[in-house]
């Protein structure tokens, strides 16, 4: 059976939002207020922490905030970067902050979230705000499941009493999304299954999901024989894969086979311009909060 599906369009969602945060700003500068201040710290030279970076730095010149980046050589110290992070905690200027991730291996990359004044923790990584999102306290909550959410909600998307299955674990996406749509109100209750590398039977939970969100890092993994139809599917996954047809030689690929699984679903996010463009805008939606004072 096949279905009319529509595209979550990330893309324009995202370009509404920098819209509103944007007039937002010009409504904060009519009362006297600073322009909120975004800082980025950049360890070494990663192509992929580059790329991100880079977005942040132009959506906070899309949005008209004050962004500044500090880079550091791949050998810096962890107690030089620690001393960053405390000069940061303590600038009344800027409003919050992020650490790029991932730090090279001589660096402890908790210790340094730890450090971070979870009243900056724009990314949403320290414990307290992760504590204060599972009980559904306010609180800064990562950026992609904060856009996966936000995406939902923009398009009416019902969650109440859906089951939806998160393939993923980690601490950045599965954890956090999965927390989101247990708790009560819209978006949100949701029987939430959350799979991972030791779940024996993913294909039959998978056909029993009304929403699936596939945070795995796997490049296809989801095809078409693990899809109720009618299902909604967003597809975190972004992986580099070879392709001889590409000036480039390489595409980005999601953890979704699309062309196979589209037909199947009443919605589904495109890889790129699904949840990419949510996750930066969604950073832009913290930081407007922590510049408004509006933590907890």
């Amino acid at each position: 059976m096949e279905t009319t599906y529509q595209l979550l369009d990330g893309k324009k969602i995202s370009a509404e939002i920098k819209q509103e945060i944007a007039a937002e700003v010009n409504r904060l500068l009519e009362k006297g207020m600073r322009r909120p201040h975004l800082a980025g710290v950049l360890v070494g030279h990663d192509g992929g922490s580059e790329t991100y970076m880079a977005s942040k730095v132009k959506a906070c010149e899309e949005v008209g905030f004050t962004s500044s980046l500090i880079r550091y050589d791949v050998d810096v110290t962890e107690d030089e970067l620690l001393d960053c992070v405390h000069r940061l905690n303590n600038n009344e200027e800027v409003d919050g902050f992020i650490v790029q991730l991932p730090l090279p291996k001589h660096i402890d990359e908790q210790k340094i979230i730890e450090s971070i004044n979870p009243k900056k923790d724009v990314d949403g990584f320290h414990p307290i705000n992760v504590g204060r999102l599972s009980t559904g306290l306010p609180c800064f909550v990562s950026a992609t499941p904060k856009g996966i959410v936000e995406l939902l909600k923009r398009y009416n998307v019902p969650t109440s009493g859906k089951h939806c299955v998160v393939l993923g674990r980690s601490n950045i996406v599965g954890k956090p999304v999965s927390q989101l749509l247990i708790q009560k109100g819209y978006p949100g209750d949701c029987t939430v299954t959350v799979c991972h590398s030791r779940t024996p039977n993913i294909k039959e939970i998978c056909l029993s999901a009304d929403i699936i969100i596939a945070a795995l890092g796997q490049p296809e993994f989801v095809k078409a024989d693990m899809i109720k139809p009618g299902a909604v599917v967003i597809d975190v996954g972004t992986t580099l894969v070879p392709d001889p047809t590409r000036k480039t030689g390489v595409r980005l690929t999601g953890d979704v086979k699309f062309d196979e699984v589209a037909p199947l679903c009443s919605y589904i996010t495109p890889v790129p311009g699904g949840v990419g463009p949510m996750t930066i805008v969604s950073l832009m939606s913290n930081t407007l909060l922590a510049g408004k004072g509006l933590t907890w």
